[in-house]
Order: structure tokens, then C-alpha cells, then sequence
């Protein structure tokens, strides 16, 4: 019965989706489920990139500026990460060099929320401000570094800005009490991307993968609202922001929260 139940839900789940979703999300949800081709969705993709490389025009649905953005482009990076892009990819080629480009080599990240999102539809948290950047931090700029590392494909200017900046976002993670659980997350899939080269993250930072990791599963744990009566009352950090399986270290050390998540 509960079998029965669950394929219901799915095939409900599964023709909204087909009936109303963007044609971005159209040929995902295929890739993920249904045996589609990462061709589809490459080819939907490139409808949000710009001839710099960078990526808008609402990819991220709650910030319409049309021109590119980083944080456009951290979430056509997701995209192409999910369907297992290589580094030959056009579209991730141009990505590349446009964050190359983009890079501020003063603060060492990229800007989270640009002037020009306030001339278009956004929700509030994309607003710009004087002093916007202390807000962000490495949110979204070390999942960014992450894929500048992971498509580097021998691009001396990729790796040169890419180790520079892990070395400092590693410090500030180290360094800190708390965290915001955004912030958490885009350090998670860093520490994801980045596991193929451990040794030289280990060389670069002077930490263990596995010491940032375990930095990382004790910020998680601590930002996470444990009053469960309270989770329907706003935007709460809970247990499935963090925790993507059954195996995940959070199940054990959160026990019966995750299953009431």
C-alpha cells in the first residue's frame, strides 16, 4: 500500500511538473528520472547565458536581471554539475572565462548581489545595498571557486584565483562560531567538488579534508532550529538543508529529527 501510494504521488508529482514547470526544469526532471539526455538539458541551458559567459535572464527565479550575474551563474553551474558536464563543454568553457573576468581580486570572492538587480523584479534578499557583501560573505562565491577548480582543465588563470581563494574561504570557515545555513551549503558542495584534489587542498590550506568536513557537519548541527513546533513558522534551517541520505553523519548525531523533518 504505501508503495502504491508513493508511485501515486510520484506520477502526480511527475505530470505538474511536465504540465507547468520552466522547459529548463522540463528536461531535468527527465535526466534525473526518465532516462533524458544531458544534451536536453545543455541545450535549454544555454537559453540563460550571456556572450560573456555568465549566465541571468532568471535562471535563479527569484532575481530577474537579465544580464549576468554571479549568482546567475552559481545556478547554472548546479545545473551542470547535476548532469555530470565536462570541462570541454562550450557552455562551461564561456562560464569559466567569464568568472575569470568577474573576479574581485581585492575582496578574493565574487559579488553576491549586483547594483543593477534593483532595476528588475527580486525578492528582497537579492536587493543591493552599500555594504551588501559583509551579508553574503563566501555565499555564493566557494561553490563558485569550486567549479572554477573542477573545469580548470589545465587553465593556469582558473587554478591561480581558484586555490587562492579556497585558501582564504577555508580560513574564514575555520575561524567561525556560526554560520548562516546558505552559506553552510555552498560550503558542503564545495567540499564535494573539490574531494578529487585533496592533497593539494591539504597543501594550499593546511588542512585535512576531513577536518574542514567535520568544521563543517558542527556548524550544520549548531545552525539547525531544533524546536520542531517552530519550524512552520518562517524560513528555519532544518535537518534536510544538510543532510542528503540515509548515511549522512547528521542522521546519527540529529536522531529522530530527521525522520520528523
Amino acid at each position: 500500500m504505501e508503495t502504491k501510494i508513493y508511485k501515486d504521488a510520484f506520477n502526480q508529482a511527475t505530470a505538474f511538473i511536465m504540465d507547468n514547470a520552466r522547459v529548463l526544469e522540463r528536461a531535468r526532471f527527465p535526466f534525473e528520472f526518465y532516462n533524458g539526455t544531458k544534451e536536453d538539458v545543455l541545450y535549454q541551458l544555454e537559453a540563460y547565458q550571456n556572450d560573456d559567459g555568465g549566465f541571468g535572464h532568471g535562471i535563479e527565479p527569484d532575481c530577474w536581471l537579465p544580464s549576468s550575474s554571479p549568482m546567475a551563474t552559481w545556478a547554472a553551474g548546479q545545473v551542470l554539475i547535476e548532469i555530470g558536464a565536462d570541462s570541454n563543454e562550450p557552455i562551461v568553457k564561456a562560464m569559466i572565462e567569464y568568472l575569470i573576468n568577474t573576479y574581485d581580486h581585492a575582496t578574493g570572492m565574487w559579488d553576491s548581489v549586483l547594483p543593477e538587480n534593483n532595476d528588475y523584479p527580486h525578492a528582497p534578499w537579492w536587493h543591493w545595498y552599500e555594504g551588501v557583501q559583509e551579508q553574503w560573505i563566501y555565499n555564493s562565491s566557494v561553490e563558485l571557486v569550486a567549479f572554477l577548480i573542477h573545469w580548470s582543465s589545465g587553465n593556469i588563470n582558473a587554478e591561480r584565483i581558484g586555490w587562492n581563494t579556497i585558501e582564504k574561504a577555508v580560513s574564514y570557515l575555520m575561524s567561525k562560531d556560526e554560520m548562516d545555513k546558505h552559506e553552510l551549503n555552498n560550503f558542503q558542495k564545495f567540499i564535494k567538488l573539490i574531494k578529487p584534489d585533496q592533497d593539494i587542498f591539504k597543501q594550499k590550506t593546511k588542512y585535512s579534508l576531513s577536518e574542514v568536513s567535520n568544521k563543517i557537519l558542527d556548524l550544520a548541527e549548531q545552525c539547525i532550529d531544533r524546536d520542531v513546533s517552530a519550524w512552520i513558522e518562517g524560513y528555519k534551517p532544518l535537518p534536510l538543508d544538510f543532510i542528503e541520505g540515509s548515511d549522512h553523519p547528521l542522521c546519527e548525531r540529529l536522531g529522530s529529527l530527521v525522520q520528523q523533518n
